[in-house]
């Protein structure tokens, strides 16, 4: 599974239409995690004056476009280099934050 961080408003936007947010244009892919706990160490550190933020879970085998997992020796990060099919995705969650505003939890979004 890989885990991909969006607002709401960019989810629930064209909905009828394959997902693909502004990265797919200015850097050819669609930014993944490798699980929950790093996209929420992702939603707290650039997304922190996001209020409400969702993190898709995403079969990979479901996406019609190629995965690389890129980033330094130390730590590599799953690429979607084409459009997330709104079907490969397996879950929405809601990134639940706690009184500090730092995100801790992932919830089904409903």
């Amino acid at each position: 599974m890989l885990f991909h961080v969006v607002p709401v408003d960019e989810w629930t936007t064209d909905v009828d239409r394959p997902y693909a947010p502004a990265s797919l244009v200015s850097e050819g892919f669609v930014h993944c995690s490798p699980d929950g706990p790093a996209a929420l160490v992702i939603a707290d550190g650039l997304y922190r004056d996001v209020p409400d933020l969702l993190v898709l879970q995403i079969d990979e085998a479901g996406l019609g476009a190629e995965v690389r997992w890129e980033g330094s020796e130390d730590m590599l990060f799953p690429h979607v280099y084409g459009p997330v099919e709104r079907s490969a995705v397996t879950a929405v969650l809601a990134v639940r934050r706690d009184a500090d505003g730092h995100a801790r939890e992932l919830t089904p979004w409903v």
